[in-house]
């Protein structure tokens, strides 16, 4: 039953993470740093104090007396995690939902499933899965089954990006993805990818805000909620001070008093995409609080995402005018990724 619950948490955040880019797409006439710098605010500043005084209600005194060393080092992997989620936003801009995701999240997932792993294989820690644990047991052996699974679905899902890009014109491509530029895009996408993971990193470095928050009383399912503080302040520094100077650089500042454009609606459709962003870690918490904040939870996360991010993609017709063959190959990676998520959701349950 735990792994059930955990399964349709992460799958529930996934939803969220695949689908928060949707009302940016209904921003009209601001700068891509305006609406990212306002859904951003929403996102790491406000939202996750929200969610955490209704949970965790001592979240500050948590915070406030926990060690210098422990805050540093989960603000110093939510800062790194900022760059990967800053340049997120710009490898969706340029290669669009799908191919963005696929590219982005296959490289996270990596990543952030084994690397943990490994670190206590080399550093135990009690209650920690490391990596000879994982192939000495069924349960891991098929977790690590799914994660390879989850690599040859987004393997698929990238090689449908190729094809595509090799079918349309110029101009067919930019029906629907309006800025699409694939070398660019898969440069700042692999970037993503790789620094995106350290949120994964950042939980298991705030873990004892999650475990004084368990001590304290409060609801283990929620915990998270406090560590996500810290590590989300890492990302705003580092989205904030970006787009700020993109800002200043492009003087697209004058965007929030520009009344040739729907300010209101802006402002609105920006904070909404925010709200939903920070929903994908508020569910995350909760899947995690059910099977741990390894390779199960990762990927499981991830592929949601991916699967999401791609139906998203169909939705929006990112994929019309393409061969059958080109179609057939994308649907095949997105049916890949929920096998993925299938199998292991099963190594986690043994």
């Amino acid at each position: 039953m735990q792994a059930i619950l955990g399964v349709l948490f992460h799958s529930l955040g996934g939803v969220a993470a695949g689908s928060f880019y949707m009302p940016y797409n209904k921003v009209k006439g601001w700068a891509w740093e305006t609406y990212w710098m306002v859904g951003g605010v929403m996102s790491w500043l406000i939202v996750p104090p929200i969610a955490a005084y209704l949970t965790v209600p001592g979240f500050v005194d948590i915070i406030a007396s926990s060690s210098s060393s422990i805050l540093s080092f989960t603000f110093l992997m939510g800062l790194l995690w900022g760059v990967g989620g800053l340049s997120y936003g710009l490898g969706v801009r340029y290669l669009g939902m799908s191919l963005g995701n696929s590219v982005v999240l296959g490289f996270c997932a990596a990543f952030g499933a084994v690397v943990p792993s490994i670190y206590y294989n080399f550093n135990p820690e009690d209650g920690k899965t490391s990596f000879t644990d994982m192939i000495s047991t069924t349960g891991g052996q098929v977790v690590l089954l799914g994660v390879l699974v989850c690599l040859v679905g987004i393997a698929l899902s990238g090689k449908a990006g190729m094809m595509k890009e090799n079918e349309l014109s110029d101009e067919q491509k930019k029906e629907s993805v309006s800025e699409f530029n694939l070398i660019k895009g898969l440069a700042v996408a692999i970037l993503s990818g790789i620094l995106s993971s350290f949120f994964s990193f950042g939980i298991e470095a705030g873990k004892p805000l999650a475990d004084a928050a368990v001590e304290a009383g409060y609801d283990h399912l929620f915990a998270n909620n406090v560590t996500f503080i810290v590590i989300l302040w890492g990302g705003l520094a580092t989205n904030l001070v970006w787009t700020t100077i993109l800002s200043i650089k492009n003087k697209s500042y004058v965007d929030f008093t520009n009344k040739s454009t729907p300010i209101r609606k802006n402002v609105l459709f920006s904070a909404l995409a925010g709200t939903i962003w920070f929903l994908q870690f508020f569910f995350y918490g909760m899947g995690e609080s059910k099977l741990g904040n390894g390779a199960s939870s990762w990927i499981l996360h991830m592929s949601t995402i991916i699967l999401t991010a791609n139906l998203w993609g169909i939705y929006r017709k990112e994929w019309k005018g393409v061969a059958a063959k080109t179609k057939w190959t994308i649907t095949s990676g997105i049916v890949v990724i929920v096998l993925s998520v299938v199998l292991v959701g099963i190594g986690n349950s043994l």
